[in-house]
């Protein structure tokens, strides 16, 4: 048997427009070519009053996702993948096609030994 990642889909329904449905294949296209197993899209809709990404990350944690594909970094604010997202996923675009893989946690310093004031 063999391990297949979990990904989501992502993508703002205004930035979409009548192309979401397009959007949504080539989401679907480039995670099969990745050789993930794609659990859903998850769509926003401004409209919704809902914090953009509060969604995506509740369903990325629910269903232990490794990647997040979205059409492009105009589905995020500001045109940028946000931080918080790509320190839990990585995130690949459609077009162009690009990943913004996951940071690594930096290492923890080795300790120095502790030393004791009493004189033992």
């Amino acid at each position: 048997m063999r391990y297949t990642p979990t990904a989501l889909g992502y993508l703002r329904t205004d930035v979409s427009g009548v192309s979401q449905q397009w959007d949504e294949s080539e989401i679907r296209r480039l995670a099969a070519r990745y050789g993930y197993d794609l659990a859903e899209i998850v769509p926003y809709d401004p409209a919704s009053g809902r914090p953009p990404l509060a969604r995506l990350k509740a369903q990325a944690t629910r269903l232990d996702a490794e990647a997040v594909f979205v059409p492009s970094l105009e589905h995020f604010p500001d045109g940028e993948a946000p931080g918080s997202l790509v320190q839990r996923l990585d995130v690949v675009t459609v077009h162009p096609e690009s990943t913004c893989s996951r940071r690594a946690v930096p290492p923890v310093p080795d300790r120095a030994p502790v030393r004791r004031v009493d004189g033992a």
